[in-house]
């Protein structure tokens, strides 16, 4: 059986909370600050914590208070999400993807046509913050880059996370073999500082290092190498629609495991949902049609 504790005071709490006075909560909530300074304060009595520490021109949260109101306030964004679709026209079908602004902006953005074909009256809501950013409550789904250990969410394979060097064909033309890269400007990534060392290591030419301009993120350093930049180390499925189009060449045929895959991730009542049940078919037929291809090298398999 829920307990739940007085829900005017914590409709009150998360509202001053996020807004940071108790005029903005009142405002928002309708009522008075002392309103709103009166429901906080009971809620404190009940839970025998205090929340805020106040201060004479500002509200202060305490350790207790912080930890209240970050698990409180994604409570009351999917409330109010759920609450929009519930009482939302018949009409109106809604699908929210959580998804890193790279793998958006160099994969699925250029298919969102597609599916807008096979699916017209699905409103689509993309919302981003990265492979890190936890699943929101809100979410229909989610397109994570991980080991497919999500506690609590459903994860199925979508495509296979290989690394390849890649850059125009103008700078790939002198590179006849891996150990030509020695010297070259070999664009990195800050949150994947292994990626070169360890297709390296498995082309066999170990002692070249990588040394070029650093980028925060893959699509980065990818419209870099676009640019003429330097070499990139490519991840798919990013560089498959360049490698395909010519914009981008692989000057090796040699790719690696990065050693993770992407997922759909969801929860899983929404499988009895026909929105997401539209999507996740069209992107797992989509996810499994053909891309540029190369060689996966193994241990034993060295390219010299």
């Amino acid at each position: 059986m829920r307990r739940l504790l007085f829900l005017n005071g914590i409709k009150a709490f998360e509202a001053a909370a996020r807004s940071g006075s108790f005029a903005a909560a009142g405002n928002e909530l309708n009522v008075s600050p002392a309103a709103i300074s009166r429901m906080v304060h009971l809620l404190e009595e009940r839970l025998g914590v205090a929340l805020f520490e106040r201060k004479a021109n500002r509200l202060a949260l305490t350790p207790a208070g912080r930890a209240y109101q970050s698990g409180l306030t994604p409570i009351f964004d999917a409330l109010a999400s759920l609450t929009a679709q519930v009482t939302a026209p018949a009409s109106l079908r809604v699908l929210t993807i959580g998804v890193g602004p790279t793998f958006l902006m160099r994969w699925l953005i250029p298919r969102l046509a597609d599916f807008r074909k096979e699916e017209p009256t699905i409103d689509v809501r993309i919302t981003t913050g990265g492979a890190a950013a936890p699943f929101g409550d809100d979410w229909s789904c989610g397109i994570k880059l991980g080991e497919g250990d999500w506690p609590g969410l459903v994860a199925e394979p979508l495509f296979a996370a290989d690394l390849l060097p890649v850059c125009t064909p103008k700078i790939a033309a002198p590179l006849k073999r891996p150990g030509d890269l020695k010297g070259a400007s070999l664009l990195r990534v800050a949150h994947s500082p292994d990626d070169w060392p360890s297709w390296l290591k498995a082309a066999g030419v170990g002692r070249v290092t990588a040394r070029g301009t650093e980028f925060e993120y893959y699509g980065q350093a990818l419209q870099a190498a676009s640019d003429g930049l330097g070499v990139a180390m490519g991840i798919r499925p990013y560089i498959d629609d360049d490698l395909a189009a010519g914009r981008l060449v692989a000057p090796f045929a040699v790719s690696v495991p990065k050693g993770m895959r992407w997922y759909l991730v969801y929860r899983s009542f929404r499988a009895e949902q026909r929105d997401f049940t539209a999507f996740r078919r069209w992107i797992m037929r989509t996810a499994a049609g053909p891309a540029a291809g190369g060689k996966t090298v193994r241990k034993k398999d060295r390219a010299v």
